[in-house]
């Protein structure tokens, strides 16, 4: 098993005064979590037939229609 060593920023440094938790049961879940979010958006873009400029084109109408909708 790889050994992960993390810094706590000063303002989560309280964790560490808390007992009886098994972090790094906590950290594997969310580890496991976030790895297979990712692997799962690997797999649909390994089956989409978009271009990388057509990927461009969308993500530039989504924007520009997320900035008109939520612009004062």
């Amino acid at each position: 098993m790889t050994k992960i060593s993390i810094n706590l920023p000063n303002e989560l440094e309280f964790i560490e005064k808390i007992p009886n938790i098994e972090w790094t049961l906590i950290i594997d879940k969310l580890i496991k979590e976030k790895l297979d979010k990712i692997a799962k958006l690997q797999m649909i873009i390994n089956k989409s037939n978009l271009s990388e400029k057509d990927v461009e084109e969308l993500s530039d109408k989504i924007n520009l229609a997320l900035s008109k909708r939520y612009s004062i």
